[in-house]
């Protein structure tokens, strides 16, 4: 609502960041709280659940926002969609119950309760959550430097107005982010109760598949075409969070999870977010100069190689989770 109202960049920017800050705070806890509901083998569905809620608010204030900025002002747009923060408050207070930490697993000790340096310790001295994060940190890189950059796209390069993606744009968010987190959950449950690696392989899979949809994507010559391959691209893209997710709860113990996840979070960030539009947007610069109708075009191009590295990074994690499976099976 702060950013409606905002007088100067500074002003802007500021609000905008504790958006952020009060989004960071709340997902962590959540997370942590859905593990305590849901039992080992259907975690990976609830966690997937809790994740679509993102893309659908999403959708919806894309939809409202741009209709609203449309019909009056971006100031307004802000003002409403914010507004609606406040009623998420009062059902969080008074709808989500306190469950009981760690009352749904199996074999945990009670111990000390650990604090931050021990956490932090454990989860760097971790292979396979090192190695989720930092995948999980290329995978954000691509959908981030995309999603932050796909309406400027759509309506610089592709002759989309901004009555049209209130419309079309919304529902390829909905439908291609929505569903793929969705879909996620139920495919993550299924194979990780065989093949610990699943967690791995399954968003590896999914971005293999992506990559062609992306470049068909940033290919496409009209935007209902671009939409077309945008949608299959978005499902595709988001299988890793609710594997990252999963995993990073499964493998902690339950007073440690509120911590790992946010520690998960931390590095997918500062590594997506962070990195991701800041790249599309200097590259987008760089290349205005010399190619000024297509240089967004070829940014987004620039993003094809980190699936490569996002694949790889997920095979690796993959073996270690193999081998951690092994060993504790007594088979090494």
């Amino acid at each position: 609502m702060c950013c409606g109202g905002a007088g100067s960049y500074l002003q802007f920017a500021l609000g905008y960041m504790t958006v952020g800050f009060g989004e960071a705070g709340g997902v962590p806890p959540s997370y942590s709280i859905i593990s305590d509901y849901f039992p080992p083998g259907r975690r990976g569905r609830a966690l997937g659940l809790y994740n679509v809620g993102p893309p659908i608010g999403a959708a919806l204030g894309i939809a409202f926002g741009a209709s609203i900025a449309a019909a009056f002002s971006w100031r307004y747009a802000f003002v409403f969609l914010g507004g609606v923060g406040l009623i998420a408050v009062i059902g969080v207070l008074f709808l989500v119950p306190e469950p009981r930490r760690g009352g749904l697993d199996r074999n945990v000790l009670t111990t000390s309760k650990p604090g931050f340096r021990q956490t932090l310790a454990m989860f760097v001295s971790r292979p396979s959550l090192m190695l989720v994060a930092l995948a999980s940190g290329a995978n954000q890189f691509i959908t981030y430097g995309l999603t932050n950059f796909a309406v400027l796209f759509l309506m610089r390069e592709k002759q989309m107005n901004l009555n049209e993606v209130a419309v079309y744009y919304a529902l390829v968010v909905a439908i291609g982010m929505g569903g793929g987190i969705f879909v996620s959950g139920p495919v993550i449950d299924r194979f990780t109760r065989r093949w610990k690696q699943a967690y791995a392989l399954v968003p590896a899979a999914s971005l293999s598949l992506a990559l062609p949809l992306f470049l068909a994507f940033v290919w496409a010559p009209a935007w209902r075409l671009a939409l077309l391959f945008l949608t299959g691209t978005m499902f595709l893209n988001y299988f890793y969070l609710t594997s990252a997710v999963t995993l990073v709860q499964e493998e902690v113990r339950p007073d440690q999870r509120v911590m790992s996840g946010a520690l998960l979070l931390l590095i997918m960030n500062l590594i997506g977010l962070g990195l991701g539009p800041t790249f599309v947007g200097a590259a987008s610069d760089y290349f205005h100069a010399s190619h000024p109708h297509q240089s967004l075009q070829i940014a987004l191009y620039m993003l094809a190689p980190l699936y490569v590295v996002a694949v790889l990074l997920f095979l690796a994690l993959a073996r270690v989770l193999k081998n951690e499976s092994l060993t504790v099976g007594g088979t090494t």
